[in-house]
């Protein structure tokens, strides 16, 4: 991915702005959708094939009725950068591709 620029505070509130329904909890971004069991697993693989190919994931938890998304750079020590945001905005149009209902 190469050098990765660790985002400030204020950066990271900014981006945040822009992704409705991503929370920042310490130096994660998540997100948790409501989405039918099988939609999620196909939505699951989609989002694990986009990551592979720009080599940057989601630390994603299935459940029954939900599917919750955590993203943070761990090639920048576990903090924000700018991947993490632009991997938010894919995961959303996936996810939304594969009608889920954000929980928010």
């Amino acid at each position: 991915m190469g050098v990765l620029r660790v985002l400030s505070d204020e950066e990271i509130t900014e981006r945040l702005a822009g992704l409705p329904g991503w929370e920042r909890k310490g130096d994660e971004i998540t997100r948790t959708y409501q989405i039918r069991y099988h939609a999620a697993v196909a939505a699951i693989v989609t989002i694990a094939d986009r990551s592979r190919r720009i080599q940057h994931h989601a630390d994603l938890d299935l459940r029954i009725d939900h599917l919750r998304a955590s993203i943070t750079t761990h090639d920048a020590g576990h903090r924000l950068t700018a991947a993490d945001f632009e991997l938010a905005h894919r995961i959303d149009a996936i996810v939304s591709a594969h009608q889920a209902l954000p929980l928010d």
